[in-house]
């Protein structure tokens, strides 16, 4: 049973990584490609704030995470 509940935190590890990594890529994109196709910044602004969701929710799932291994530990 506890080799499954290693597999299930390995797998969200996995999937914070990709989404923190994946936040910033296409955050980066944006903030280029902006600029390029002359949008407007409350655009820009839409996309900070979904960069921002995307890297709060990884905050938690890490921290939820990070306490499920303290509380196996001790």
């Amino acid at each position: 049973m506890s080799s499954d509940q290693d597999q299930k935190q390995a797998r969200a590890g996995r999937v914070v990584s990709l989404v923190i990594a994946g936040a910033m890529v296409l955050w980066l994109a944006a903030q280029w490609l902006g600029p390029q196709l002359g949008l407007p910044g409350r655009y820009a602004l839409l996309i900070d704030f979904a960069a921002i969701g995307a890297l709060v929710w990884a905050l938690v799932v890490t921290l939820q995470l990070w306490r499920k291994r303290q509380d196996k530990e001790g």
